[in-house]
């Protein structure tokens, strides 16, 4: 099972216009969308994260670690944006630390991972973008987007 899923680039880089990325902290060369970035032989998990920086985890059983590191980074003054299984949302990290996020994104459609940079294959499940500003401590405004990344309706509070 692959649980690495490379970001589209369109998707990527509406959200890259809005946030302005200086750090990919969960990547491998071949698939990093920023130029700083955090591989696997440095455990992300492991060091600070500073910055704006986008997340997008394996999709395995670390992945509540992934977002309590998230959490917690914004906690000490970071920007953070996670691309995550929409079908989470039963799990005790959602409830944790996805629920004191600033925002959840929930993306109308499914996206088209790549694949060594190219198209690859269609996501079998659904996915949301999580925003964690600093010091967030929700709860998190609720909004849709499509595919590209880009707004589909407006934003609601909890």
């Amino acid at each position: 099972m692959n649980i690495y899923w490379e970001t589209p680039q369109d998707f990527f880089h509406e959200l890259n216009k809005e946030f302005r990325f200086n750090v990919d902290v969960c990547a491998i060369e071949s698939d990093t969308k920023v130029s700083s970035y955090i591989n696997p032989d440095i455990d992300g998990l492991a060091v600070l994260w500073n910055g704006n920086c986008w997340c997008n985890p394996p999709y395995d059983r670390s992945i509540g670690n992934w977002v309590q590191k998230a959490y917690d980074e914004s906690q000490r003054g970071s920007l953070i944006v996670c691309l995550l299984p929409g079908r989470s949302s039963d799990t005790k990290w959602f409830h944790r630390y996805v629920m004191r996020a600033s925002e959840i994104r929930f993306i109308k459609g499914r996206l088209q991972f790549l694949h060594n940079g190219e198209a690859g294959q269609g996501s079998s499940i659904s996915n949301i973008i999580v925003v964690f500003r600093p010091y967030c401590t929700g709860p998190p405004v609720v909004s849709s987007i499509d595919k590209m990344g880009r707004s589909y309706n407006t934003a609601v509070s909890l």
